[in-house]
Formats: structure tokens, sequence, C-alpha cells
């Protein structure tokens, strides 16, 4: 059980410190930002969605079966997800100049990523609980969707007056919540029996949800043949990728 903390804690720290690539940006001029940014939209979908189809839903099916009960938790997951973009403001605004977050929403910006970062760390304890292998996979793949979401996040900060080092800050505390959401998920997880169950279908339903309703829309912005291509090319590389993690477990 020892591994397991260790493994999850570190995990989470990496997460967590994802944050700071908001302001490695700052060097990179806006245009070529935005040019990259997109791709790696799309890459984080295909991670997403290859972690859900490769690793989570078949361990959540492995483990307890596909029948009603577990398919109204994903459902609910799904709608759950939905409810807190919706009426928490959790916006993934990918656009390093987005305009659409007036500044008496930064501060709702950082409680809705906060509240997405708990359950990040809630996510990471839970597959790290299952297995190492579903653990790293789990990790890898919050990763990839937490560089393109801490981009934009870092520029909602700019463009709502903060400083570049109060930027800074607040998403790294912001970020850092995750811990708290690993800590609970490990506690819970020893303590409680059916927490895993529980947890497992919201994970899956969170992958789903984030690639589907948030990320592949953003590519749909791009009309370009070209570029069309390119996103396609680049979530397909993102699912291989959880594919062959298949292979460590």
């Amino acid at each position: 059980m020892l591994n397991i903390w260790l493994y999850s804690i570190v995990s989470v720290i990496i997460v967590s410190l994802v944050s700071l690539v908001g302001a490695i940006t700052l060097a990179i001029k806006i245009e070529r930002l935005k040019k990259f940014l997109i791709l790696f939209v799309g890459f984080s979908a295909g991670a997403l969605l290859g972690g859900a189809f490769f690793h989570l839903l078949p361990e959540l099916v492995s483990e307890f079966g596909y029948n009603l009960k577990t398919g109204s938790l994903l459902v609910a997951g799904i709608m759950a997800f939905f409810v807190l973009e919706k009426y928490v403001h959790w916006q993934h605004c990918h656009d390093i100049d987005c305009e659409q977050h007036p500044k008496h929403l930064a501060i709702m910006n950082l409680v809705g990523d906060g509240v997405h970062n708990f359950l990040d760390g809630v996510i990471i304890a839970t597959s790290y609980l299952i297995s190492l292998p579903l653990g790293l996979a789990a990790t890898l793949a919050i990763i990839f969707h937490e560089i393109p979401q801490e981009i934009g996040d870092f520029g909602i900060l700019l463009h709502s007056g903060f400083s570049k080092a109060k930027a800074i800050l607040y998403n790294l505390l912001s970020a850092s919540i995750a811990i708290l959401g690993v800590v609970i998920g490990l506690v819970l997880g020893e303590s409680v029996s059916s927490f895993t169950f529980y947890m497992l279908p919201l994970a899956v339903s969170g992958f789903f949800y984030i690639a589907l309703s948030d990320l592949l829309p953003e590519l749909h912005k791009e009309n370009k043949l070209s570029k069309s291509l390119l996103q396609f090319l680049v979530i397909i590389f993102g699912i291989f990728l959880m594919y062959l993690l298949t292979f460590l477990e």
C-alpha cells in the first residue's frame, strides 16, 4: 500500500506542476502558440479517449461487469460533469487571448478549475488502487489534457488583470488541490469497499465528457482540409500512445 501512496503522490505533484506551463508560453508569440495549442488539444482528446477505451472501461467491466447499475453510474457521471461545467463555469478555453471570460469570471474559473483538479486527484488515486499500469495510464492522459487547459487558464488570469506572478501562483494553488483529491481518494479507497465501484465510472465518464464535449468541438472550428487532416493524425497518435501502454498491464 505504501507504493500506491508513493506513486499517487508523485503523479499528482507532476500533474500539479503542469500548471507552470502557462508561464513558459510567455516567450512564445501568440499566433505560433495558437497553432501549437490546437494540435495539443487534438492529441489530448485522443489520449483521453484511448485512456477511457483501452484502460478504464475494460477495467470497470472486468472488475464489476456491465449491467444496469454500472450503465446508470456512467450516465450519472456524464450528467455530473455537465452540471459542473454548466453551473460552476468550468470553461476549457484553449485560446490564449480568449475574450469570452470577463474579469469577474476569473475567480469562478479558479474555483471551477479547483473542483476539476480535485476530481483529477481522485481519479489518479482510484486508478492506482486498482493497478500500477492503470494509474500510469490515467496520469498520462490527465497530463496531456492539463497542458492546453492550463495554458488557457493562465491566459484568462492575465487578461483578467492578474500580474504574471499572481497568475502563476493562483494557477499553481488551484492545481495543487489535486493533491487533496489524491489523499482523500486513497483514504476512502482503503476504508470504503464500494469507493472504487463508484469512482471508476466517474473517471470513465469524465474522460469521455472532456474529450467529446470540450476538446473535439474546438477542433471543428478549423475547416481547412490540410489542418483538419493534421488534427485527425494527432488524435490517432494520442489514442495509439494509450494503446501502447496496454502492453505494460
